[in-house]
Formats: structure tokens, sequence, C-alpha cells
């Protein structure tokens, strides 16, 4: 199979053909997904959770993601590699550029950062200095302390609207991928078709250009909780091979997620 790119990614979108991705942080895992023909595998300071066992992933480091990087660009020969950058990593533009080179040099083929409007001049110098960016909006994990815990984020008018504002400006800006984390699905989709960049959802329902999904909440071994939006494939499979796959293919046919993981 060929490798996939970022062109990949937005011809997906063009096509309408649903972007399958999930969470990895080590060679054999990366290689399982890859192997299975998943898109887009993502570094995600999620490790600080379902790896490290902290309650949030605030404590995550740029050393402890450029590790996992490297591991997961070991086993990965064909999927997308998406680096988180981790929690006040990018508190300036000179520092985030810094950060993005040591990730990049680990093996990321793009930079994940959480925030809105703010990113801008952040994304526009990483654009201009050759390093591929991915927005996240709606619930962002590292602000969870200001969000007092996770919770869907856009209910409000007001606040769906500057979300979509923020998605707006982070496309301007030069993102070329955005992540949107708990939010309702009508938002969700008012987002997805106003961009013309691919938007990925995890609890953001299906209409999103496509999903994302922990690998520990999908496997049902997350040492906290399985979250709504989430699926255990492996009870249903068995296997970890076959879970990965239903998982791609519920993704591609629109069957997952449904109502009951999703939010209104």
């Amino acid at each position: 199979m060929k490798k996939i790119t970022i062109s990949t990614l937005l011809a997906k979108k063009q096509r309408a053909e649903k972007i399958t991705a999930l969470t990895a942080y080590d060679a054999s895992f990366a290689k399982l997904f890859d192997e299975q023909g998943i898109d887009v595998l993502l570094i995600g300071d999620s490790l600080g959770m379902v790896l490290q066992g902290q309650d949030s992933t605030l404590p995550v480091t740029t050393t402890d993601i450029a590790y996992h990087t490297r591991s997961v660009r070991a086993g990965a020969e064909r999927a997308f590699v998406i680096a988180d950058m981790p929690f006040m990593s990018y508190a300036t533009p000179e520092q985030t550029y810094a950060n993005a080179a040591t990730l990049m040099a680990a093996g990321a083929s793009m930079v994940k950062l959480e925030g809105g409007d703010w990113l801008a001049e952040s994304i526009s110098g990483l654009r201009d200095r050759g390093v591929p960016v991915c927005g996240h909006l709606g619930l962002t994990p590292q602000s969870v302390n200001v969000f007092g815990g996770f919770k869907v984020q856009g209910r409000e008018e007001d606040k769906a609207q500057q979300l979509l504002d923020d998605a707006l400006a982070l496309e301007q800006a030069g993102a070329q991928l955005l992540v949107l984390e708990l939010v309702p699905t009508s938002l969700a989709k008012r987002i997805s078709e106003a961009l013309t960049i691919p938007v990925i959802g995890i609890g953001a329902g299906p209409h999103t250009d496509g999903q994302i999904l922990v690998m520990h909440d999908m496997f049902g071994i997350s040492a906290n909780y399985m979250p709504k939006f989430s699926k255990n494939y492996l009870t249903e499979t068995g296997d970890l091979r076959e879970a990965v796959s239903r998982y791609i293919e519920q993704v591609q046919a629109g069957e997952f997620p449904g109502p009951e993981h999703s939010f209104e």
C-alpha cells in the first residue's frame, strides 16, 4: 500500500472517504495498526494517562513524546505519523519551533497543538519553516483545569461560534488537519463542512471526515475508565488484528460512531 501523506488525507475528504486514526506509542502496535491499513497514527500526550498512570496529560514532556515518536516511526511504514506537542511546549513561537523540530527529527510527519486563534502566529511560523500542523479544538485535555474537568464543549451558541471561528483561524494560519474532541454532533458537522482541511473527530459524532480513538480504549484496557465516545472492539472480536480491522471497516462505512457514542 502507498505511503499516506497529507495530500492523501485531503483527497479522502474531497472524495468523502472516511479517515481512520488511532493513537500508538511503540513499534509493535504501530506495525500491527499499519498492517491493518490505518491511515493515521498519533503519538498522543494521552500516554501520560494510559502509559504513565498520571491523572492528566500535563506531566508529559517533549522528551517523552520524542521517545515514543521514534518507536512508532520504527514500526510504521505507510501510516501518517502525528506527534502531540505537550503542555507548555509551545507557549511562545520560538519555543514552538524548537520543540517541533525535536519531534520532526524523531520521525513525526506533523505536529499537533491544542488551542484557538492565539496559535495563529506559531502555526504560520511552523508552516513557513516546513513543519505541517494539526490543530486541536473542543475539549483540549491540556486545558482540563480551565474547563473544570473533561466536559463536552460548544453546547451554547456563543461557544459553538467561537469554536467555528477558531477552526477557520487555524486553517487560515496554515493548519492542514484538525482534531475535534468532545463537541456536539451538529457543531462537528458544521465545522467539518466549513473547512477545506480534513477534520478528525473523537467524541464528535459521525459527520467529521474521520475518527480517532485512544488504542487502550479501543481494546478496553484503559487504566482509568471507558469514555462514552469509545468502543471496545477487542471484546467484540477476541483478536487484536481483527479489532483494528473492524474499527477501520465501521469508520469507513459510517457505522461508528453511533448515537450512543455521540453528544447533542
